[in-house]
Parts: C-alpha cells; sequence; structure tokens
C-alpha cells in the first residue's frame, strides 16, 4: 500500500497530460472554429495554435471561408406568358462571418435553395419567354443582389449567380429547334447566292476581257493588213513614177509611145481577146497592124511568111 500513493500520482498526471494534449487546436489557413464557453458563444479562432478550456469550452462549428459553389436541382418557374419551364441555379458564395453563419439560421444551404426559387420564381414571372432566353445577366444580375442582401444576416455573401439550364417546354423547344433549322438554311442559301454571284461576276469579267482581248487582236491584224496594203500600193505608186521617170528622161518618140500602147493591149488581150478596139490615133498606122495581127495571131503570121 505504500506505493499506491505515487501510482495514484503518476496515473492522474498522465490523464491530465493526455487532456491537455487533445485540448491543444491547430486551426488551419481558411478555416475558422466557432468556440462556446458553457453553452454560449465565445469567440472564433482563426489560422494558428490554440488552446481549449476542457471541459469548459467546446467547438461548436468549423467553418471554410473559401468560396463555395452550390448547384441546386431544377425549378419550375413561370413566365409571364403561361409558360412553365425548367430552370437549375449555381451560386458562388463565400461565408464571411463564422459567428453569424453558426447562429444565424438553421441549415443554411436548406435556406439558401428555397431562397433561390423564391427569388427566381419572382424574377421569371415578370418577363415573358423570349425575354428570358435573352436576358440572363439581366437574371443572373438581379438574383445576386437580392441574394446578397438576404443572406447578409447570416453571414453570407452571394459573389454569383448563374443560370445554368433554361428548358423551355418540348413543343417549344422543337419550334425553336425548326426556327434556329430554317435560319441556318436561310444564312446558307445566302451564302450560296453570294459565292454564285461573285462566280457570275469573275466569268463575266474574264469574257469581258477576252472580248477585249480578240478585238485587239483583230484591230492590230487589220491595222497590219492596212499597212501591207498600204506599202503595196505605195509601191506599186512607186514603180510606176519610177517608170514614167525613167520614159520622160529617155525622150520617147511618139512613135515608140503608140508601140507601148500597143503592147499593153496585147498584154491586155493576153492572146486569148477576139475583138479589141483601137483607139483611132493608133488605126492610122498601117505599119503597125501587121505587128499588131502578129502580137494577136501568131499563127497567121507565121502562114504569111512561108
Amino acid at each position: 500500500m505504500p506505493y499506491l500513493g505515487p501510482v495514484i500520482i503518476c496515473v492522474v498526471a498522465l490523464i491530465v497530460l493526455i487532456i491537455l494534449i487533445k485540448n491543444i487546436r491547430v486551426v488551419q489557413q481558411a478555416r475558422a472554429f466557432v468556440i462556446e464557453r458553457l453553452g454560449a458563444y465565445s469567440t472564433t479562432w482563426n489560422v494558428g495554435l490554440h488552446f481549449k478550456v476542457p471541459f469548459i469550452e467546446r467547438v461548436a462549428k468549423i467553418v471554410s471561408l473559401k468560396e463555395q459553389v452550390v448547384d441546386f436541382p431544377p425549378q419550375p418557374v413561370i413566365t409571364k406568358d403561361n409558360v412553365t419551364m425548367q430552370i437549375d441555379t449555381v451560386i458562388y458564395f463565400e461565408i464571411t462571418d463564422p459567428k453569424l453563419y453558426a447562429y444565424g439560421v438553421e441549415n443554411p444551404m436548406t435556406a439558401i435553395e428555397n431562397l433561390t426559387a423564391t427569388t427566381l420564381r419572382n424574377i421569371i414571372g415578370e418577363l415573358e419567354l423570349d425575354q428570358c432566353l435573352t436576358s440572363r445577366d439581366i437574371i443572373n444580375g438581379k438574383m445576386r443582389v437580392i441574394l446578397d442582401e438576404a443572406t447578409d444576416p447570416w453571414g453570407i455573401k452571394v459573389n454569383r449567380v448563374e443560370l445554368k439550364n433554361i428548358m423551355p417546354p418540348k413543343e417549344i423547344q422543337n419550334a425553336m429547334e425548326r426556327q434556329m433549322k430554317a435560319e441556318r438554311e436561310r444564312r446558307e442559301a445566302i451564302l450560296q447566292a453570294e459565292g454564285e454571284k461573285k462566280s457570275a461576276i469573275l466569268i463575266a469579267e474574264g469574257e469581258r476581257e477576252s472580248a477585249i482581248l480578240r478585238a485587239d487582236a483583230k484591230k492590230q491584224q487589220q491595222i497590219l493588213e492596212a499597212q501591207g496594203e498600204a506599202e503595196a500600193i505605195l509601191t506599186v505608186q512607186r514603180a510606176t513614177a519610177e517608170g514614167i521617170k525613167l520614159i520622160n528622161e529617155s525622150s520617147p518618140t511618139d512613135a515608140v509611145i503608140r508601140i507601148r500602147a500597143l503592147e499593153a493591149f496585147a498584154a491586155a488581150a493576153n492572146g486569148r481577146a477576139t475583138k479589141i478596139i483601137i483607139p483611132s490615133e493608133i488605126q492610122g498606122l498601117a505599119g503597125l497592124a501587121a505587128g499588131l495581127k502578129g502580137v494577136l495571131d501568131p499563127d497567121g503570121a507565121e502562114a504569111d511568111k512561108k
């Protein structure tokens, strides 16, 4: 029995040490501990090392200070033009006051979900279907302001609200799909028409340029032909002028000139003419008749010689 006292003291000391160690708490980053003392709120522990008084204090709630995301299931809402839709909402929020979050409302997530559904019905009820489909940003902004104000007493700050899906009734979805299909077909037809128009313009421009080139080529050909004919005529005229010049320079007699004229008539007849009209001034030359007959009828002249 004399050793029982020290053993009891060691056991009690060990128990006290274990209790003290268990009441040493470390608060991690982005967390907060709500502490109650004898059932009443005492303080909020932030990041660091803390000691809780055994049997007197307790950790009432551990709160995450990170931004949180909650995706609520689709909610039925009715528009101003009596169209029932299903809309699911996503809310981004963070806890700014752990004490209010712990004591402000029972089950904060359920409260936020119900508040979101009520706010969504109120806003959508003032809009028609087309406005709901085209005014998401406006709806998101209104909901964020209303929810942030309503959740402020709960220590919650709503940072952003997003309408994830807007699902109209099936028949309206089918009508919208048909309208979108018709719009796509209309745009495709416009694009095709523009393409055909550009193609026709390019073809017409090509044909016009080809016609211009053909006309230019024909024009150049005509110019060259005209230049050739002009040069030929000019050459003949020059030859004639040279011949006349030579004749004038040789001072021919009247007899030579008349003989040349007869030669010209003979060349014109080419040996095939049966009748030639001779000018009166040449008819009187009896001596030239025989020469002309010889030119026109070579066979008769040979017979006379025999």
